[in-house]
């Protein structure tokens, strides 16, 4: 396996949202929550001032078109009233205060905006890639896109394939579930795709509206946690099976784990009122599992020296950055300082989902990589399910 990475194009959410603004919001909106007089110290250990995202704040929390009298409409309602004996001043009345009862936002009303941005961050990405690996869209041959809080049918795969436009015999692969490991989950099948055909050349694109799930209504501290961490990006990169003028990191091998009985630890749920990420407080220690398989598989990949090798750079999103002080703890002590430095500088503006790992691959590029520096990207998502890579820049 020998696939050649070009550097990602990396697009984020335009409109800034303070953590500031997310702790007004909330305390404003749930006054009486136990977690409420902590909402400060929760938020400063985020470690996150700010993300982008490809909607406004206001939008997210803005009220939904409807009201109280539900789908029905006044018609029904009116009748109702009126056969139970209600004056026509009084249902008057009733049905002006209901109308002013605000609703929340449907899950059309949520997904309908969110939707078009990821097609446009998402075709903003896959120029910008092209641009970068000097290529056309005509020489793309397959397409492999990942997004996970917009369900859509056709997908992103399908409106890159007329927005570009690719080739009518372009291979298109979409993942919507892939989540937090389709930054390298999908390196790993493109490498799989040049590796039977090294002619081939493969464009990824992910992009991610996390900010879908921020739901105002909701009042547990979990949902609170949600409404700080995430933030929205569109990543696109170039994977060939040769070696090009272009390319900085040759792929050399991946590694994929599954860790039985923990598919409900992290999960979305759509409601009525939109998508809900929904997490268990037992997550981080089941992805701390998929972290010590991870160092095992290194461990045999390089037990016939495992004095002298160690990865120069590390790549990593495993959910938080509570999962990787642990990776600090655990990873060989001949392991130098540091490796983690990209990944962490990535989280202080927010997760950004399955387009993580190609925003830390584009800080590691950009900071300066000497040839042969040794790198190793790992991701963990809802499963619990994550995918490592190794390679090395060039």
């Amino acid at each position: 396996m020998a696939a050649y990475l070009c550097p990602p194009a990396v697009i984020h959410g335009e409109h800034t949202v303070q953590t500031d603004q997310i702790v007004a919001e909330v305390r404003g909106r749930h006054p009486h929550a136990t977690w409420t007089p902590r909402i400060d110290g929760i938020a400063a250990s985020t470690g996150i001032e700010s993300r982008g995202w490809m909607l406004p704040l206001e939008t997210a929390v803005a009220p939904g078109t409807g009201n109280g009298l539900g789908a029905g409409g006044t018609g029904p309602a009116r009748e109702a009233l009126a056969r139970d004996g209600f004056t026509e001043q009084d249902v008057d009345r009733v049905i002006a205060a209901l109308e002013a009862v605000p609703a929340p936002q449907t899950v059309q009303e949520r997904t309908a905006p969110a939707w078009e941005a990821v097609r446009s961050y998402g075709e903003h990405a896959a120029r910008g890639a092209l641009q970068i690996a000097g290529l056309d869209a005509s020489d793309i041959d397959c397409l492999i896109t990942s997004h996970s809080t917009t369900p859509a049918l056709p997908g992103l795969d399908v409106a890159l394939a007329n927005r570009l436009p690719l080739r009518a015999d372009a291979m298109l692969l979409p993942a919507t579930q892939w989540a937090c490991i389709a930054g390298t989950r999908s390196l790993a099948l493109a490498a799989d795709l040049v590796a039977a055909d090294p002619d081939r050349v493969v464009l990824v694109v992910i992009a991610e509206a996390l900010s879908t799930t921020y739901q105002p209504a909701d009042d547990t501290l979990e949902s609170l946690i949600v409404r700080l961490l995430f933030a929205d990006t569109a990543v696109a990169a170039v994977v060939t099976g040769r070696r090009r003028p272009e390319s900085v990191l040759r792929l050399d091998t991946a590694w994929h784990h599954t860790l039985p009985g923990t598919q409900d630890l992290h999960r979305l749920e759509t409601r009525a009122d939109g998508t809900h990420f929904v997490m268990d407080r037992r997550g981080p220690r089941a992805v701390q599992e998929t972290v010590t398989a991870m160092w095992e598989w290194l461990r045999l990949r390089h037990q016939d020296d495992p004095g002298s090798w160690h990865p120069d750079v590390l790549l990593a999103h495993p959910g938080g950055t509570r999962v990787l002080e642990y990776m600090e703890q655990t990873m060989p002590e001949a392991w130098p300082s540091g490796l983690l430095d990209h990944s962490r500088e990535s989280y202080a503006s927010g997760n950004r989902g399955g387009a993580a790992v190609f925003d830390i691959m584009r800080r590691a590029h950009d900071a300066g990589q000497q040839p042969g520096n040794r790198a190793v990207l790992y991701a963990a998502a809802p499963g619990l399910t994550a995918t490592a890579l190794e390679g090395e820049w060039l």
